[in-house]
């Protein structure tokens, strides 16, 4: 898939526009209403909470379909755990989730939830290292795990500098940075930390939330790029746009295969390529560390929380609506624009499908 506009220029055009806003606060996300007479919904209105992982994309699905339909999605990027609460509260008409919920969270909401996939995203580890120039740094698992759990404390380390031959590595500290909320960024992290590390699997674990051996916390994949951004020698996990759109670089991962692999729209589709796809399949999957020579390790999708039987049945219409707008090929086409890799076919197929059956 080419771009006939420069990425960069695109995500400061979206931050121009105000559509990448300031996504912590309440409202951040809200599109603006079509001009009088061209709405088909009229003065309609869905709130929603959660994931910041996908927030920059949402934020430009709500704003364009604002446009077309004078529908409002009023979003509150508040992180996963929040978006999670806030849908099993019923404060939100919708909630939206990097990390899929449990069957215990599920069975606790009245109408039960359905998981529907939105599109696909990299959590990336993104560094603050002037001392290597434009080089790419080089990392796999068991070092990432390393540095995650304190064992590895300087640039320099063996484990860290074998991977990275050639490449003047500092002898300065690492200064680790991780999520401060309940966050599916750190979810998708953790699931693949566990997935490549036996140790990690056994002392840490994945969960939005973990009890981190070492490091300092940012709230919102916002609150991490910011800590990297402003300090030298930081690493953080974040969504690939934030990394992108503060001109910060991202590492090479190796895969299952093997092969040291940046994050592409390419390499993060590839992480869904061998996903099972069935009418009646779960999309509550996980992609990390998945098979295929060109597939980025810390690859995953991410969902919005839907009532399959809501209290309000003129809000779930107007849901629906938006869900198979979403699906279409104009929104999707978006998510290319902003990194973010579009769901497969056959995957929308199902999912359509699902929104219908609502």
């Amino acid at each position: 898939m080419t771009f006939r506009i420069p990425l960069g220029a695109l995500v400061l055009g979206a931050i121009a526009s105000g559509c990448v806003g300031a996504p912590d606060k309440p409202g951040g996300s809200t599109g603006a209403p079509a001009a009088s007479g061209s709405a088909t919904a009229g003065s309609a209105a869905l709130t929603g909470a959660g994931a910041t992982f996908p927030n920059p994309i949402y934020t430009k699905w709500f704003d364009a379909y604002a446009k077309q339909s004078g529908v409002r999605i009023n979003y509150q990027s508040i992180g996963s755990g929040g978006g999670i609460r806030q849908f099993t509260e019923g404060t939100v008409d919708f909630g939206a989730t990097d990390g899929p919920m449990s069957d215990e969270q599920i069975a606790a909401v009245s109408g039960g939830v359905e998981h529907l996939p939105t599109v696909i995203g990299a959590v990336v580890l993104t560094y603050n290292l002037p001392a290597v120039g434009a080089t790419p740094l080089k990392l796999d698992g068991a070092a990432i795990a390393a540095i995650y759990g304190g064992e590895v404390t300087r640039w320099n380390d063996p484990r860290i500098a074998g991977l990275n031959p050639g490449v003047k590595l500092p002898a300065s500290d690492i200064i680790v940075v991780h999520r401060s909320d309940g966050s599916g960024t750190t979810f998708v992290f953790t699931d693949y930390l566990s997935k490549v590390s036996p140790a990690w699997a056994k002392s840490v674990g994945k969960a939005t939330s973990v009890k981190w051996p070492i490091g300092l916390g940012g709230k919102g994949n916002e609150g991490v790029t910011q800590q990297v951004k402003q300090t030298e020698g930081a690493v953080g996990y974040v969504e690939l746009i934030y990394a992108i759109s503060n001109g910060l670089p991202v590492a090479q991962v190796k895969n299952a295969a093997g092969n040291f692999v940046q994050p592409t729209l390419k390499t993060v589709s590839a992480a869904a390529g061998g996903v099972p796809i069935s009418d009646a399949m779960d999309f509550r999957l996980s992609i990390t560390n998945a098979e295929g020579a060109e597939t980025y390790p810390i690859s995953s999708f991410t969902w919005l929380l839907i009532r399959k039987q809501p209290a309000d049945s003129a809000k779930h219409a107007t849901m629906k609506q938006f869900l198979s707008w979403m699906l279409g090929p104009e929104a999707q086409r978006m998510a290319a624009d902003l990194n973010y890799s579009p769901l497969p076919v056959k995957l929308i197929e199902v999912a359509q499908k699902r929104v219908g059956s609502l």
